[in-house]
């Protein structure tokens, strides 16, 4: 299962209007520079390492993110319209953990996280297409996040730390501290975690499904969000640079 060369540049294209979007000032001038320099790591990034577990083809990562994104700005009115206490936390703060929560998956400025498995009976029998990569420093994914965002002094708050190291849930035991508390006095001060959860949740799950039935991959953002977008800039750039996604992707990678 793949995306075109067009979808991946278009996600990019997407991606970066959504950090013009939902951030401002320093923090948004800092993500797009992060962004813009792990722009080639990114876009062809898979999202996990084995085909049955989510988007495990070039293009993946991105679109995994983008899904993310659009499912937690739905459960987020979902929650609220319910009569859910959104008061503790931003819209701007759940944005900011989807669009980061697996950041750790694009590795280092000299290593990719995932490399081709070389094993043709894993490739063909266990679906493990990608390998973690040795050549870089173990961390799990939702540290190297957080390292990945103090290396480009992104300030972060509270509430965005806790989502992005917790949101894979109860799946991962280094989270039980914070998510299977003894007393009240530990119990999350918001839900942000568990929309975040849920969301990465869903879109997971429709990508196994996708998968799963031989789907074409649709677009992550064929719908519009609920909540009103700041105005955004007539040509969205991935870089200070003059090229569009498209052009860069043709510079990288050459003409279809």
């Amino acid at each position: 299962m793949n995306i075109t060369e067009e979808q991946i540049a278009q996600n990019w294209e997407e991606l970066t209007k959504r950090i013009e979007d939902n951030f401002d000032g320093d923090r948004k001038n800092s993500l797009l520079k992060l962004y813009s320099d792990f722009s080639e790591q990114m876009m062809m990034a898979p999202a996990s390492g084995i085909e049955h577990f989510h988007n495990c083809f070039p293009g993946g990562y991105v679109d995994h993110v983008l899904r993310v994104m659009s499912c937690a700005e739905r459960l987020y009115s979902q929650w609220e319209e319910m009569g859910a206490d959104m008061s503790n936390y931003t819209h701007e703060e759940l944005m900011f953990c989807a669009l980061n929560h697996d950041l750790g998956k694009v590795g280092d400025k000299d290593n990719d996280y995932y490399v081709p498995n070389p094993s043709e009976w894993h490739r063909k029998n266990q679906g493990k297409i990608y390998d973690p990569n040795p050549n870089i420093q173990h961390m799990t994914v939702p540290h190297r996040s957080i390292w990945l965002l103090s290396q480009y002094n992104i300030q972060f708050s509270q509430n965005e730390m806790i989502g992005i190291l917790t949101h894979d849930g109860v799946y991962d035991s280094a989270n039980d501290a914070y998510l299977k508390p003894w007393g009240k006095e530990k119990a999350l001060w918001n839900n942000l975690p568990i929309v975040l959860h849920h969301a990465d949740h869903m879109a997971s799950r429709i990508e196994y499904e996708n998968w799963k039935n031989g789907n074409k991959v649709r677009a992550a953002f064929t719908t519009k969000p609920k909540y009103k977008q700041k105005p955004s800039p007539k040509k969205t750039k991935i870089s200070a640079g003059n090229n569009s996604a498209q052009d860069m992707f043709k510079d990288l990678f050459g003409e279809a």
